[in-house]
């Protein structure tokens, strides 16, 4: 089965290349000529962040050790583009489980003081990765993670690093600012699957996907092609749940599509793929398997004729708080303490510690949202959180199917943001997983048109601004 899988990918290499190679002796249609190529500038960079030692690694909670080993390196990188009014903005896409609050806020805060960059002028993305190390920049562990003392130094140990290294990043990607093109399509792949439509449990419910694979090609004045961001919706769970760091199926398809064309950066960005596995799925071939099929869709969006993208590049990034239901209280809390072991316990410790800290529970969150319109040709919707499908297809939906990109896993993964629909279904994704996260409890159904309402707002700011 190994070998099947290399020749696959070997073949889909080759011929990627020669897709990606031939519009320099030729431009195609769709690519930006002339004096338009200077009213963008573009700059990439990328850094390995492979941890340099055992680490407990953050996805599955079967797994009662550190890392054993690595079976292919972690990158984080960034994408610089500056407009044509001089405006500068970042993308950092990410072979990491998730980014808290607390990292996007450190590196956010540096790189305005550093680089001058606003708030929404800068995204985090997180590939959301079963097989990379677990991060933190909260205060506190998430009760999912039962973590002795002597990992949780290790965790934070490479979490700064890391903070460091992104933040430098930035700045490398704004000195390789020269003159490009920017031009965006849409092609699709469908490996993923509802992962809710195939539990003995939720069978008979109808099971929504999205296959669209977006994709960003950024080329230098020369007509090369320096950078691609693409992304799918799924959970980048296609591995076995071992010991050894990868970045799965996203990391392989991003490193097949770096070796079709030497000097490209291909950059994941992570889809609304709460609800959403790669199946089937399991095996150790699996991540290069589902890698290959990406990449195989990436290359045909990029061998063909794709829309050119014009400025400027308009931003706006901002918080709407989201309700929890009614939480436990005290006297539930110590009851759950005397009854219940592990997470559930670590669960309520957590919370009966925050009851003497502030006074009281939260029963809200302040939940990211973020949007950047490249003029009138594409909308970008950033969302923190593992984002249910529903939040994507709705929001093509409302803005359009060809023009709008919508992704999860961005900013701040504080917990799964479920529909009303998945809400009303109930299950993990419905309300269980909260306690992962160390949530009072489930969302209330308020959070679909709470989201929907911050959404719409930053959309028709961004448009005032082209």
């Amino acid at each position: 089965m190994a070998v099947i899988v290399r020749m696959i990918i070997m073949a889909f290499v080759a011929w990627l290349s020669l897709l990606v190679d031939s519009p320099r002796a030729a431009p195609v249609a769709g690519q930006v000529q002339g004096a338009d190529r200077a009213s963008w500038q573009a700059g990439v960079a990328k850094v390995v962040v492979t941890p340099r030692e055992p680490i407990f690694q953050k996805g599955y909670g079967a797994r009662t050790k550190p890392s054993e080993g690595v079976r292919a390196d972690l990158y984080v990188k960034a994408l610089a583009l500056r407009d044509e009014a001089g405006a500068t903005s970042v993308l950092i896409t990410s072979d990491l489980h998730s980014w808290t609050r607390g990292m996007s806020e450190t590196v956010a805060d540096a790189a305005r003081r550093q680089y001058g960059l606003a708030r929404e002028r800068i995204i985090f993305n997180g590939s959301h990765t079963h097989s990379g190390p677990a991060i933190t920049g909260e205060d506190v562990f998430r009760p999912s993670e039962d973590i002795n003392p002597e990992q949780q130094a290790v965790i934070r140990r490479y979490t700064a690093h890391l903070l460091t290294q992104v933040t430098a990043l930035i700045g490398q990607a704004i000195a390789n600012l020269a003159p490009a093109e920017l031009a965006f399509s849409v092609g699709s792949a469908g490996f993923g699957v509802n992962r809710r439509r195939v539990t003995e449990a939720t069978r008979h419910l109808p099971g929504p996907v999205d296959h669209d694979v977006p994709v960003l090609r950024v080329r230098g004045a020369d007509g090369a092609l320096r950078a691609v961001v693409f992304g799918y919706a799924c959970h980048a769970t296609s591995s076995t749940t071992d010991y050894v760091i990868h970045g799965d199926w996203p990391g392989y398809a991003q490193a097949a599509i770096e070796a079709a064309s030497p000097g490209t950066i291909a950059m994941f960005m992570t889809g609304c793929g709460a609800d959403c596995n790669p199946l089937p799925r399991g095996t150790p071939e699996s991540p290069e398997v589902y890698g290959a099929v990406t990449g195989v869709a990436v290359g045909q969006v990029l061998g063909r004729q794709m829309r050119a993208l014009t400025g400027p590049l308009t931003a706006a990034f901002d918080h709407v708080d989201i309700p929890f239901q009614p939480p436990p209280t005290r006297d539930e809390l110590e009851a759950r303490l005397k009854t219940q072991k592990g997470m559930a316990a670590r669960h309520a410790r957590q919370l009966l510690d925050q009851l003497e800290r502030d006074g009281r529970i939260a029963d809200r969150y302040p939940y990211p949202v973020q949007v950047w319109q490249f003029g009138s040709g594409l909308t970008l919707i950033a969302l923190g959180g593992e984002v249910v499908v529903d939040y994507s297809l709705r929001f093509k939906r409302e803005y359009g199917w060809n023009d709008t990109w919508v992704a999860g896993y961005s900013n701040d993964v504080m917990g799964y943001i479920p529909s009303v629909r998945v809400l009303e279904e109930g299950g993990y994704e419905g309300g269980g997983a909260m306690v992962n996260y160390g949530r009072p409890g489930p969302v209330t159904p308020a959070i679909e048109e709470t989201i929907a309402g911050k959404v719409d707002e930053l959309v028709r700011r961004v448009g005032q601004g082209r």
